[in-house]
């Protein structure tokens, strides 16, 4: 659904978006990641056709940005920061508004903004004036908006930006509710914790070149190594006669517990756990050391600007 071979920007003497290479999948939900200005969203107003590139080219929906910049706007939803709702309207009139940019029939316009209203759970309130809606209502109907022409492909710059907790959730939910085997979402978001609950895949961008892309296992893997897993005992016990397995390295040990660094854990845990059996104490807890999204993502921005500092 989407593709880009060393797509790049330049404003004058600043490259902005520096060789990007994506392939999303349909069904998928890409996360850009990145600091503000690192490019993500240079890359999503080149994605809409909304930007020419300098270099390099981008398909959406199987349309060129630049020979099919018509049809490639035609086949994406967009929900900005800022998403420009109309305060004075009903959702009703909104939804209908936007229908009518896209073309859409009267009968279709009216079936689809029935059909979201209640999909989005707006039914009850679609007559009241916007300027009345609560942070999370908005931003249920900009997301909405963006799908009243049902797009292939959705993009989402910071879709719970400033929101309550509540709120946020609510629209975290309806994201992944839209993800279907024939439409794929792009998201970008300083939010690590919602893209591990979302993402299939995710790309780490910094002065406009992606870092490293990939699925959350995928960058854990590279970046943090194998994984480690922290064995505890009832009580003490004797390390001696224990014979760890092939792939399964020793990191620390203590009177009542163990950790070790794992390579291959579908392969080496069974045969680990069956060594422990041996062990005359009993065996209290067997698992995995949190890795998070923002474990990988700290780590991978230090080292790019630890490189930045040797040059």
């Amino acid at each position: 659904m989407i593709e880009t071979q060393d797509l790049g920007k330049q404003f004058h003497d600043f490259m902005a978006v520096d060789g990007v290479n994506l392939s999303v999948q349909p069904g998928q939900i890409l996360a850009l990641l990145g600091q503000n200005g690192a490019g993500k969203t240079t890359t999503v107003r080149m994605l809409t056709a909304l930007l020419q590139p300098s270099r390099g080219w981008a398909r959406v929906a199987g349309y060129d940005v630049v020979k099919k910049g018509h049809d490639v706007r035609a086949s994406v939803g967009v929900l900005t920061e800022q998403h420009g709702l109309y305060m004075r309207m009903t959702a009703i009139e909104y939804l209908d508004f936007f229908g009518q940019v896209y073309s859409l029939s009267p009968s279709a316009r009216k079936m689809r903004s029935e059909n979201l209203l209640d999909y989005f759970g707006l039914a009850e309130a679609a007559k009241r004036r916007i300027g009345e809606y609560s942070k999370g209502m908005r931003q249920k109907l900009a997301l909405a908006r963006a799908m009243m022409h049902e797009p292939g492909v959705l993009l989402l710059d910071e879709p719970t930006s400033a929101m309550d907790p509540e709120s946020a959730r609510l629209v975290r939910d309806e994201i992944a509710r839209l993800k279907s085997s024939s439409r794929t979402i792009v998201i970008c978001s300083h939010n690590l914790t919602e893209v591990e609950a979302l993402a299939d895949k995710i790309a780490i961008i910094y002065r406009g070149r992606i870092l490293i892309q990939g699925s959350l296992d995928e960058l854990k893997r590279q970046v943090l190594g194998a994984p480690e897993y922290e064995i505890k005992f009832a009580e003490a016990w004797d390390a001696r006669g224990v014979q760890l397995p092939h792939g399964v390295e020793t990191v620390s040990v203590t009177p009542t517990s163990l950790k070790v660094r794992v390579e291959a854990p579908g392969d080496a845990n069974p045969q680990l756990l069956k060594s422990l059996s041996t062990v005359s104490a009993p065996l209290l807890a067997f698992q995995e050391e949190t890795r998070t999204l923002e474990q990988v993502y700290l780590k991978v921005m230090a080292e790019a600007k630890g490189r930045e500092y040797v040059q």
